[in-house]
């Protein structure tokens, strides 16, 4: 069945919410604010994990670091074109919009916890590829796994930042169910370097989520991610990086 994948996905991001939410009433505020730190600090090493994948090789028994001209560029002209276009604030304004329609107006976390965690199980390759694969071949394989990652994230950040996390459910089945239904159009586009590219660049702003989720609020993720739209038009420039 085609776009199972972005159904599993939604559906598991939600049940990640609802364990997140019942689970958070057994912890004091320390606690759950200890719980923040520690997913962002996870999510910081995985983002590097990733990162580093994409930057360093082995070359004739030394590790050589390669693509920092391709970080600098997309990340400086993708967060002024974020900054202009004001994505973060649409972000935000739509989180006010589901605070309020859901009921949760009183809730003065909820529009941090959907941005936060809609960033986190957005941003990255395998949302993309998964969708393309389930929307071509019908195999949701790679969105599966993703679904198992996503809803161990959720559940973990909903402990610490409340039932907003859950609602990330929407972004993530528009993304995927949007890519799963263009994935012929979309299929040629994700060469082998445009998904290298994108891993890369996902993996830093995937790290910028950890440094809010430590230290609070410091960075506009959200404005960043035309960057990634431009990792992967990098991938088609005549030059190396």
């Amino acid at each position: 069945m085609i776009g199972l994948g972005t159904i599993i996905n939604g559906a598991a991001i939600i049940g990640g919410g609802i364990i997140g939410h019942f689970t958070g009433k057994f912890f004091k505020e320390e606690q759950q604010d200890a719980l923040s730190k520690a997913c962002g600090i996870s999510t910081m090493f995985i983002a590097i994990a990733g990162a580093m994948q994409g930057m360093l090789k082995i070359d004739a028994g030394q590790i050589l670091s390669g693509k920092a001209m391709l970080v600098v560029l997309c990340l400086t002209i993708g967060t002024v074109l974020g900054e202009l276009l004001r994505i973060e604030n649409g972000f935000e304004r739509f989180g006010e919009w589901l605070k309020n329609k859901s009921g949760n107006s009183g809730d003065r976390q909820f529009v941090n916890a959907f941005v936060t965690a809609s960033l986190t199980v957005c941003i990255g390759a395998m949302a993309i590829v998964g969708a393309i694969q389930d929307g071509i071949l019908g195999d949701y394989s790679t969105l599966a796994v993703k679904s198992v990652l996503d809803f161990i994230i959720i559940a973990v950040m909903t402990t610490s930042l409340g039932k907003g996390c859950a609602f990330s459910a929407i972004p993530v089945v528009v993304l995927e169910g949007g890519i799963t239904l263009l994935a012929r159009l979309v299929a040629p586009i994700m060469t082998d370097l445009a998904v290298a590219y994108l891993s890369l660049i996902g993996s830093v702003l995937i790290f910028c989520v950890g440094i809010n989720l430590v230290w609070g609020k410091k960075l506009k993720v959200a404005n960043m991610l035309p960057a990634v739209l431009l990792a992967i038009l990098a991938a088609y420039l005549p030059i190396g990086f």
